[in-house]
């Protein structure tokens, strides 16, 4: 004796035939987005262009990638945030990038050039704080406890769990992975230019025409 669910009229076959092929549908998109977020975070990935290459060689010379731990930080484990939605998101927004390095190859800054590329990163860096500090610094979190922080000067554990109780890791700590850039409070233009031209054995005032060429 067959038994018969009671379902409204409107379930038919097809109905249940296309909410089973739509849930296969979604399950195989999310698999899909975990492994494009994982691959797309990944530091093969993001090197692909030149100027990342350029940026991600002060980052092989970090703690982070020569940690005392051998617990390696990729760039997406900084860099992205937890939760395929929220992952997808910021590879999503960081299309921006994608289309900048494009737009440099025709009109506009080329990145792939080293000096560009280090006119340019205070820029870069102040933009990647705030990002940091919009979200309190979640991404650094994954791996640091500010609870588990004992360190090996006396008072860094009473530093973290007072004097930087409502802090955000950002605000003190920066300038640990990519090339060092002055907090942006204390940044000065003319400076930074006088380093790049000497740093690349450029004429005085020639860092000052290429940013106004490479706006």
């Amino acid at each position: 004796m067959k038994i018969r669910l009671p379902l409204p009229a409107f379930i038919t076959r097809h109905v249940l035939f296309a909410l089973l092929i739509g849930g296969i549908a979604g399950i195989g998109f999310i698999l899909f987005l975990i492994e494009f977020d994982h691959y797309t975070s990944s530091e093969e990935f993001c090197t692909t262009c030149h100027s990342m290459e350029i940026v991600a060689d002060p980052y092989r010379q970090s703690k982070h990638y020569k940690p005392d731990s051998g617990v390696r930080a990729s760039c997406g484990d900084c860099h992205v945030s937890e939760g395929v939605i929220s992952a997808t998101w910021d590879h999503f927004i960081g299309g921006k990038d994608v289309i900048n390095q494009v737009k440099g190859a025709l009109v506009g800054p080329d990145y792939d050039d080293p000096v560009i590329n280090a006119l340019h990163l205070p820029e870069a860096a102040f933009a990647a704080r705030q990002w940091f500090k919009k979200r309190d610094s979640a991404t650094c979190k994954k791996c640091h406890v500010k609870e588990a922080i004992y360190g090996t000067r006396p008072g860094t554990r009473q530093i973290h769990l007072e004097d930087a109780k409502d802090k955000s890791c950002i605000e003190c700590h920066y300038n640990l992975v990519h090339r060092k850039v002055p907090h942006e409070k204390t940044f000065k233009r003319t400076a930074w230019n006088e380093m790049i031209e000497v740093e690349f054995g450029l004429e005085k005032g020639t860092a000052k025409k290429l940013m106004a060429e490479n706006k």
